[in-house]
């Protein structure tokens, strides 16, 4: 089987729920996945992956020539089947070039010939991307497996000690809050630096550690709650993606706007406080039981803008830091 994986993070950690419910079948099929470079960490802590297999293009990049090349590459592996996961032409080139015989993915932009087991999302009763991935490894109009199996990282004690080491965090036993503020989409997913700031204070002042976390893209916001917050840890920009799966396992809460951070700590199995503003919980919810969801659900959310189209950032704005506090509270000690 050959998975042509998506390109955001969060929607990589969503895809190990398919490779699970592939690997469940009988016979159990080899998984394969043609990914971005960035999400092999992502990948080798999922032990349904056989393997990785890099995809030379940069994001958004066309790069047909590298495409077709590489799935060339792949022909004598004998693949059976490849699901397209992305829902561009450019993504199921390589299968085609591959000359996998079954070609399963969504109806999409001008698929047809590249595709042969085209699919019609139906968005209603498909309404969660999870839901929408799992059900390309299903046979067409096959119920999807109750439950729907939720991403698992592979997590080592080595990996987590050597992380703590390298980012200057070891040898501190203190209950440690990891904060993610950022959000890649845009500005109508991200809870104030401020509130942030009042939660990290409070934590701080209880004995805890706070743990930034972001790109170097984040380092504006993560910069500004670390000011307000004399204390703080801040490692936006300062750690690769395996590091930062590594410590975001071995904090003892995550704080996180619904971003690919987000889904990585809620598959580390670690409790999450996910915080949703202009998204919908329904439709990319954390996949873990230790996850609590904090979202007001005004008349006007979710919109899924990139900023908010009225201008107050209300269905974030709003969220006041002691309801995040107390779901803070009760997730360690229910962890306890």
């Amino acid at each position: 089987m050959l998975v042509v994986g998506p390109a955001w993070v969060g929607d990589m950690v969503m895809a190990q729920s398919l490779f699970i419910s592939l690997r469940q079948r009988q016979p159990s099929p080899e998984v394969d996945v043609i990914a971005p470079a960035w999400s092999l960490p992502l990948l080798e802590r999922m032990p349904e992956v056989r393997r990785a297999i890099p995809l030379p293009v940069a994001h958004g990049e066309l790069a047909l020539g590298r495409r077709w090349r590489l799935g060339r590459s792949l022909r004598r592996e004998g693949y059976q089947q490849a699901i397209v996961l992305p829902r561009s032409a450019k993504a199921a080139l390589p299968v085609l070039a591959a000359g996998v015989p079954r070609r399963t993915g969504y109806k999409g932009e001008h698929r047809y010939g590249l595709l042969n087991d085209i699919r019609p999302l139906d968005r209603q009763k498909l309404y969660r991307t999870v839901d929408r991935f799992v059900a390309l490894g299903q046979e067409a109009d096959v119920p999807l497996p109750p439950p729907v199996p939720e991403p698992h990282l592979e997590i080592s004690a080595t990996g987590r000690a050597a992380a703590r080491e390298a980012l200057g965090l070891a040898g501190d036993d203190a209950p440690a809050l990891a904060l993610c503020p950022g959000a890649e989409y845009g500005p109508a997913k991200r809870w104030p630096a401020a509130c942030f700031a009042e939660v990290a204070r409070d934590r701080l002042a209880a004995g805890w550690q706070v743990w930034l976390f972001g790109s170097d893209k984040d380092r504006p916001i993560t910069g500004e709650i670390a000011d307000a917050a004399p204390g703080c840890t801040d490692l936006a920009g300062r750690t690769s993606l395996a590091q930062a799966i590594d410590l975001l396992a071995s904090a003892d809460v995550v704080v996180s706007n619904d971003s690919g951070l987000m889904h990585v700590a809620a598959a580390t199995g670690r409790p999450v406080v996910a915080l949703y503003g202009s998204s919908d919980p329904g439709y990319t919810p954390p996949l873990s039981s230790r996850a609590r969801i904090l979202y007001l659900g005004l008349d006007c959310s979710p919109c899924f803008q990139r900023e908010c189209p009225l201008g107050h950032l209300n269905c974030l704005r709003q969220m006041h830091p002691d309801r995040v506090l107390e779901a803070i509270t009760t997730l360690h000690r229910e962890a306890a």
